[in-house]
């Protein structure tokens, strides 16, 4: 070995954004002239640069390398001790590679988001958002929400009401709103409410909503009962005011007739015989078919059951139009690999996250209120590179395919989205990383929204859309 080194110092430390040095001293023990290249290895290579990457020592001499770490702020910068490396090349010895290893110590933080999907919900008797909570930072986050609103207006339910949050992941919490009142007959009123995210040492993160609760009843209906009512009880005090007073001498006159018609007691008059009746024949009863199958052939087979009728991604968004008709929705259904495909969701209803399945090879879906929506996906090709397939348009309530149509591979690494107006966005999982994307929306046409990956290898297994229009 013709070469020493040494790192100082050994171990360091340097929080996520900043930057650190490391001093690496080396001197050529050897007897010739020697060029060395140092290349940072290691998890900590991409943000680690070595000047000058190449030094050039005589026999005996002593060069210095200044190695430059810049970890992000971000949660791929792992809190806690962390080994790096680098891997030393002689020009005239290119097999006596020498690699001298460190510590860089990166210091924890915390930051978090929090989002309200959508931001206002309407509903008569509920309202179900779903709050969104990121961890940003790189270390465990733990949580807990509550709900307020001004005036004390609605109940809150909330699950879970704590979460534990790996740095890079997000938590999606149900809440279900529940309005103390009813309002039987009216227009809409705005309930805006809070949603607290609390951390341990901070203050709590308020996430602003707003409730819109619809009248049970229209107010014209509540006008035509009114109205109805009093011509009711108008027309009932004018019949009780201006009642007629009818009399009648119909049963004195039926006394005088009784009376001169009236028989003497001693003539009694015979009555007739009354003729029998005759006697009446039972009615006859049906005989029985003669065309039953006695073992020969000629009958018929029971009728065979038929089949249920899919349920697609359109039947999902009339029954979701019915609950609430002045909201635009989504809905969208994903076939799997082996041609299983899953139940229609909509918004405000998660895809399948934070698991590893069978990656997607097509989509069901179907948009309301938007003007239209238009998709083409993105699959993979056997030659390495990715392929677009055609756009697909289609009119708001019907149902849009897109994918290669097959049961197995090609399967979907993403897809381009647009819609008419409004904003949609989308959450997407990863299939061979087993990982979720950000949280990601963008504008109507002409615009359109890109989700997956141009990666031939990742194909993505869960999705998650919904129509932001507030």
């Amino acid at each position: 070995m013709s070469l020493w080194t040494s790192l100082e110092p050994a171990s360091a430390t340097v929080e996520p954004g900043s930057s650190t040095r490391v001093r690496l001293r080396v001197r050529n023990t050897g007897d010739v002239v020697d060029e060395y290249r140092f290349e940072p290895v290691g998890d900590l290579a991409p943000w680690t640069v070595a000047e000058p990457a190449v030094l050039r020592l005589y026999p005996g001499t002593t060069g210095t390398v200044e190695l430059t770490f810049s970890p992000p702020r971000t949660p791929d910068a792992t809190a806690g001790p962390n080994p790096y490396a680098v891997r030393i090349t002689p020009t005239e010895h290119p097999d006596a590679v020498t690699v001298p290893e460190g510590n860089l110590t990166i210091l924890p933080f915390t930051e978090m988001r929090a989002e309200l999907v959508p931001t206002t919900v309407t509903g008569r008797f509920r309202g179900r958002p779903r709050l969104a909570v990121d961890n940003l930072g790189n270390t465990k986050l733990t949580t807990s929400m509550s709900g307020e609103d001004t005036g004390d207006h609605l109940s809150y339910e909330i699950r879970p009401g704590n979460a534990q949050i790996e740095p890079g992941r997000a938590q999606f919490v149900d809440l279900t709103l529940r309005p103390k009142r009813i309002i039987w007959f009216g227009s809409k009123e705005q309930h805006p409410f809070k949603v607290a995210v609390q951390r341990a040492g901070v203050s709590p993160e308020a996430v602003d909503g707003t409730y819109v609760q619809r009248g049970f009843l229209p107010r014209w209906l509540a006008t035509f009962l009114g109205i109805l009512l009093a011509l009711v009880l108008a027309f009932v005090m004018f019949w009780f005011a201006h009642k007629p007073n009818v009399t009648t001498r119909a049963e004195e006159q039926m006394e005088q007739v009784g009376s001169s018609l009236a028989p003497s007691p001693s003539a009694q008059p015979s009555l007739p015989a009354q003729p029998s009746a005759p006697a009446e024949s039972p009615p006859a009863q049906p005989q029985p078919s003669q065309s039953q199958n006695d073992g020969g052939g000629g009958g018929g087979g029971e009728p065979k059951e038929s089949k249920p009728p899919v349920e697609t991604a359109a039947t999902a968004l009339h029954r979701k139009i019915k609950e609430d008709p002045d909201a635009p929705h989504i809905c969208y259904r994903l076939r799997f690999e082996g041609g299983k495909w899953s139940k229609p969701v909509c918004e405000n209803t998660l895809g399948a996250f934070d698991r590893t399945g069978p990656p997607i090879t097509g989509m069901n879906i179907a948009a309301s209120s938007v003007d239209g929506i238009s998709a083409q996906a993105h699959v993979t090709d056997p030659s390495g590179t990715p392929k677009w397939l055609p756009w697909t348009p289609v009119r708001d309530n019907q149902d849009i395919y897109i994918g290669a149509g097959g049961d197995y591979p090609p399967f979907m690494i993403g897809l381009n989205i647009t819609v008419g107006k409004f904003e949609i966005c989308h959450v997407a999982h990863f299939h061979v990383t087993n990982s979720r994307g950000d949280l990601v929306c963008d504008k109507a046409r002409p615009e359109s929204l890109f989700i997956g990956t141009n990666d031939n290898s990742k194909s993505i297994d869960g999705m998650f859309l919904y129509i932001k229009y507030v």
